[in-house]
């Protein structure tokens, strides 16, 4: 299965929320990550549909995590932007061509059909187990620095705090 570039953009805005000390404006988001804003605007359209953010209105509006970030996964992140499709739905190739295989003669899945929706299901199992929270510790990690500081930083210059 393929996802979109749009569900790299959502988890990326949801670890910097962990580190946010409030609402972070949609344009703000977007110029940290270099994004057009427009773009970014439908990823946490998404987010938000999905109940995984908020946005709060005002001067010093913008979005929230809803939950804390170790309730919410990579697969709630990825459902949201890409929804909740399977990555393979069968089409019964079995059923077509010159040897077709009759309706009443495919009552169960093929084995091709069961792995495929094995894998898949293997898959989100894996989405489902990491968290936000788990991303924003391995992102600690990644730095010698604490690239959280320096975010907090960079969104609190642009609020005109210190």
């Amino acid at each position: 299965m393929k996802m979109s570039g749009g569900v790299e953009w959502a988890l990326h805005c949801c670890v910097v929320l962990t580190a946010a000390p409030g609402p972070v404006p949609a344009a703000r988001l977007a110029a940290l990550h270099d994004v057009s804003a427009s773009y970014l605007a439908k990823q946490l359209q998404g987010l938000s549909r999905a109940g995984l953010i908020q946005s709060v209105q005002g001067q010093a509006g913008g979005y929230l995590l809803t939950r804390p970030p170790d309730e919410i996964t990579v697969l709630d992140v990825v459902e949201a932007v890409d929804g909740p499709r399977p990555a393979f739905v069968c089409t019964e190739i079995r059923q077509r061509g010159p040897l077709a295989a009759p309706a009443e003669a495919c009552l169960v899945p093929c084995a091709i059909s069961r792995a495929m929706h094995a894998a898949d299901a293997a898959w989100r199992a894996a989405l489902r187990a990491v968290t936000i929270a788990d991303l924003a510790h391995d992102v600690r990690a990644d730095y010698e620095v604490d690239v959280f500081a320096g975010i907090r930083g960079w969104l609190a210059a642009a609020n005109g705090e210190t």
